[in-house]
């Protein structure tokens, strides 16, 4: 895990903090244990932070078109849990490097905290795994994997929190494209009842970036993972009527379901 000498030392104060604290939370939020859990129910990502002008930014990728689960969409390195994976931060590394070529054993990443599960609208067990890296240089050396990514981008984190924060900030996708076909100009929302969520009300956000729209289950990890780093609410509703209390009981609800596939087998 994160060390004072893990390069934390040359953050600004304001990053350092966000590091700070969410290296707090991995030691004290409540942990969900998924050891009895199934391994092809487990999955992990990768929530990779970088400072750049001050700021913290994170790592996202665009799925490829042609991939059948979530084809052009915005996405952070994972998935799947190997039968030989020896724990989930390595699953989310393995990933990362298959998918954008992150050197698995580069000493420039520092695992900052595990946070809890999300599940995947696919009934996955979704692990985020926040690290921080150190040397930008090594961003440059990022390729994407050719019929997985399409494209490697970034987005400023606390942005995630307020997305006016952007505004004449950098350059965005056109509103009106492809990767941008609402009305508002930085986020748009709409709540949906989810047959997989056993049909609970649903929260969608949509984040306006330089790429693919950053929505789904990758917003939802960045929307905690900011909150946790910088330690306040988001500028919008987070959650549907209902849906903060729903959401974590059904992942429960999930694993034990899943549990019980194990003892039965």
């Amino acid at each position: 895990m994160m060390s004072n000498a893990s390069g934390i030392e040359s953050l600004s104060d304001e990053s350092r903090l966000c590091v700070e604290r969410l290296v707090r939370a991995g030691n004290e939020l409540e942990k969900l244990d998924l050891s009895d859990q199934p391994r092809e129910k487990l999955a992990a990502v990768l929530v990779l932070l970088y400072q750049k002008a001050g700021e913290l930014r994170v790592v996202l990728t665009t799925r490829s078109k042609l991939l059948r689960a979530h084809p052009g969409q915005t996405s952070l390195p994972g998935g799947k849990v190997d039968e030989s994976d020896p724990s989930l931060t390595y699953t989310a590394l393995r990933e990362a490097h298959e998918e954008v070529g992150l050197a698995l054993d580069c000493p420039h990443i520092h695992t900052v905290c595990v946070l809890r599960p999300f599940l995947s609208s696919s009934q996955l067990l979704v692990t985020p795994v926040v690290a921080l890296l150190t040397d930008l240089d090594v961003l440059a050396t990022l390729r994407p994997c050719v019929g997985e990514v399409d494209q490697i981008f970034s987005h400023p984190l606390e942005a995630i929190l307020d997305p006016s924060l952007l505004a004449d900030k950098e350059p965005l996708v056109p509103k009106g494209s492809e990767h941008w076909p609402y009305q508002q100009e930085l986020y748009n929302t709409s709540d949906v009842i989810v047959e997989a969520f056993d049909n609970f009300v649903y929260r969608m956000h949509r984040f306006r970036s330089c790429a693919s729209p950053i929505k789904g289950l990758t917003a939802d990890i960045l929307i905690h993972v900011a909150e946790i780093a910088y330690d306040k609410k988001t500028a919008y509703e987070v959650c549907a009527p209902g849906q903060a209390g729903a959401a974590l009981a059904l992942i429960r609800l999930r694993m034990a379901q899943y549990k019980g596939l194990v003892t039965s087998s």
